[in-house]
């Protein structure tokens, strides 16, 4: 089992950049709902492996990690849609996610680990008292499983994942579920995420929105996405919620 080092030092000067017309709400012990993959996470290994061996099963091209990048993100369906060529038919769909699901249900844990410093900043965010949840495009059952396995020292106050009749992300349901669950209204909240869609999520769930660029999305596109706060390293998120220059320029109006 992974166990945290010791929290970073908060007297360092945060590195979060905002845009100029970035703001929030007071942002002392909201709630914050993280993303997964490509923020906790990096599964990019684990999915283009077991991706690579559903297509070739079914006689259709692999592809690069790199390429795979540009697939994640709006949960299993569309990852298959995306890696197939665009006159596939939806029947084979529906059997490549099945082999997907299957090889990744017993293979991710292998390609799948968090990125450094989450352990340290998670503890450390817990401690201060904030709720901590997680909301995933990945199917609920994944979604639960990797979060009690990789993150076990840590409260999530609630974990979610895709699930059948329940719109995902970009669509603020989850988002606001996790709210309802926590009783705090959504502007107490930040999402925390590193693709454009999170940004998009927590804009429509009225959430404050931080973008992280250690994950599938790069920068210039977070920027043009809206995000209210862009961060680089984990140990920047962890200053975000303890500088005070940083809270009074989310404090001011936009």
């Amino acid at each position: 089992m992974n166990h945290p080092t010791p929290p970073p030092d908060d007297s360092r000067e945060s590195d979060a950049q905002l845009p100029a017309s970035g703001q929030s709400p007071a942002v002392n012990n909201r709630g914050l709902i993280f993303d997964l993959d490509g923020t906790l996470v990096n599964s990019l290994q684990g999915i283009t492996a077991s991706l690579n061996r559903a297509l070739a099963l079914s006689k259709l091209p692999e592809h690069p990690p790199v390429t795979v990048r540009e697939f994640i993100g709006n949960g299993s369906r569309i990852l298959i849609e995306r890696a197939t060529p665009t006159d596939t038919h939806s029947s084979l769909i529906d059997e490549i996610e099945a082999t997907f699901k299957a090889d990744y249900d017993v293979t991710w844990s292998s390609g799948t680990l968090a990125y450094d410093g989450v352990f340290e900043v998670l503890a450390l965010l817990q401690n201060r008292g904030h709720p901590l949840a997680v909301l995933s495009n990945k199917p609920h059952a994944f979604t639960t499983a990797m979060v009690s396995r990789i993150f076990s020292d840590t409260r999530f106050a609630c974990v979610l994942g895709q699930r059948p009749g329940i719109a995902h992300k970009p669509d603020p349901a989850g988002a606001m579920e996790i709210a309802r669950e926590l009783g705090m209204p959504p502007e107490n909240f930040s999402l925390i995420g590193d693709s454009t869609m999170d940004i998009e999520t927590a804009k429509n769930a009225g959430m404050h929105a931080v973008a992280v660029t250690w994950g599938f999305h790069d920068r210039d596109r977070l920027l043009a996405a809206g995000a209210d706060v862009i961060i680089d390293t984990p140990g920047a998120l962890a200053a975000l919620f303890q500088s005070r220059e940083i809270i009074s320029r989310l404090d001011s109006p936009r």
